[in-house]
């Protein structure tokens, strides 16, 4: 992506108007817009919760100085964004941590062949955030990490890039935001789509009226993924130090199937398919819908439908967001998620469909679109592919020069609330009634309580205020 997109360092305007228009001259005027004048037209569709780094911030890292990062999780996911920041060419890895000794060997390796340079390897994340010389982290660890890390790295004074979710549940997520806005860090949120210049054109054509105004706008999660069996406890393997993986979560005995990648399906340390690839569909169908709050009601179904293993989360769920807009109008946005399915939806395994008064878009987040008028008329469309590289390019322009974040932890925090809800809302199954305001759930105690978690007593990684 240009750079154009983000010259002008301005905080874009939270609501643009709908024009209700299916003119296709317009639309044909639009697709032949240069590439250029095209993007920096396309940066006013990005949402009202984009942060620009204050002037203050601006000359921590002079413009010809390289960023010295800390890379905290470097295995599976995070040794693709490891590959990605050294790659950069005013970044310099200097720490690689992990509490796998083998993952951070690995990392750590790959950083001295890749740039020459031999990084500290660490296991324990404050090892990082007690250097001074590290301007910024990285954070790939398991959900429950997410954080509280990010929020004990901006009271280091790090900037933060941190995977999605950006929280393990929702109080936390606010805590996370508060402590961005406190310490005035870039804090960037690991939803890349918000970085592809196709989806923000496809946003652009919303924002223009160009399927009327979008009243629905529907994510889906189809794809298969493998059963991970039953297992029983087992001692941890030697080169994990396992208590300080589980940190403040309360702990639960290792077993095999836990580790790696898996955690994701235990309600300890991950937010099910949801908040894993379900959240970046979330957030884009969020972001076309225009909403800049929380909903005020959600109705879930779900669950184990065809896993038949230790998995804690629902295989299936089908969850209902409800906003009250102005004027008393309403819009909905759904969630689809198959995670057994051998098949595709609309021709994509993760999208999206934005359902307007005039016409439809269907999205496919990495992959492109195509536009549809009245009675499925195709009017418009594009063929793409996600290049990840961007999204990490803005979040270092955020610190060098005080560019606009595409992801900022704002509306990181707006799109993981609404996978916490829905994973609230297939628990205890039936609606829910949450004040936006508040960021509570209104009378019901046991969906109310699941809105924090609970964490192991006396931890130092605990924020503070859940």
């Amino acid at each position: 992506m240009e750079s154009s997109v983000h010259e002008d360092g301005l905080l874009f305007p939270q609501k643009i108007h709908l024009q209700k228009t299916t003119d296709k001259a317009k639309i044909n005027r639009m697709k032949k817009l240069s590439r250029r004048k095209f993007l920096k037209r396309s940066g006013a569709v990005v949402s009202g919760t984009i942060w620009a780094s204050s002037k203050a911030m601006k000359g921590a890292v002079g413009a010809d100085d390289k960023i010295r990062i800390g890379m905290i999780g470097p295995g599976g996911h995070g040794f693709g964004l490891l590959q990605s920041f050294a790659a950069q060419k005013d970044v310099e890895v200097i720490y690689v941590c992990d509490p796998d000794a083998n993952h951070a060997n690995r990392a750590a390796k790959f950083v001295e062949e890749s740039t020459g340079k031999t990084p500290k390897a660490a296991k324990d994340l404050r090892h990082v955030l007690d250097d001074k010389s590290v301007d910024a982290v990285v954070i790939a660890t398991p959900d429950h990490w997410h954080a509280p890390a990010t929020i004990l790295a901006c009271e280091a004074g790090k900037h933060v890039y941190v995977e999605k979710p950006c929280s393990h549940n929702i109080r936390e997520g606010r805590l996370t935001v508060e402590a961005a806005r406190r310490h005035q860090r870039v804090v960037q949120v690991g939803t890349q789509s918000r970085s592809a210049n196709y989806v923000i054109q496809a946003m652009q054509l919303l924002r223009e009226g160009a399927v009327g105004e979008v009243l629905v706008a529907k994510a889906w999660n189809s794809q298969l993924r493998r059963n991970i069996g039953k297992v029983k406890p087992v001692d941890p393997p030697a080169h994990l130090d396992y208590n300080l993986w589980v940190g403040p979560a309360p702990m639960v005995p290792y077993q095999s199937n836990l580790l790696h990648s898996s955690w994701r399906w235990f309600t300890g340390f991950g937010t099910g398919d949801i908040g894993n690839d379900g959240v970046h569909d979330i957030d884009i169908a969020r972001w076309g819908l225009g909403v800049e709050t929380h909903p005020n009601r959600v109705a879930a179904m779900g669950g184990k439908y065809f896993f038949d293993d230790d998995q804690q989360f629902p295989d299936t769920q089908y969850v209902a967001y409800e906003y009250e807009m102005s004027g008393g109008r309403k819009k909905q946005l759904i969630y689809e998620q198959r995670i057994w399915s051998p098949y595709v939806q609309e021709g994509y395994e993760n999208g999206n469909a934005f359902y307007g008064t005039q016409g439809m878009l269907i999205l496919g987040k990495h992959e492109g679109w195509q536009l549809y008028g009245p009675r499925n008329e195709l009017r418009d469309q594009r063929k793409s592919r996600l290049d990840s590289t961007m999204h990490h390019r803005n979040f270092l322009d955020a610190i060098k020069a005080g560019r606009p974040l595409h992801a900022d932890i704002e509306a990181g925090h707006l799109s993981a609330t609404l996978a916490h809800l829905g994973n609230i809302a297939t628990r205890v199954g039936r609606i829910l009634h949450f004040d936006p305001q508040t960021e509570s759930v209104v009378d019901d105690e046991e969906a109310g309580q699941l809105v924090r978690r609970r964490y192991r007593a006396g931890h130092w990684a605990i924020p503070k205020g859940v």
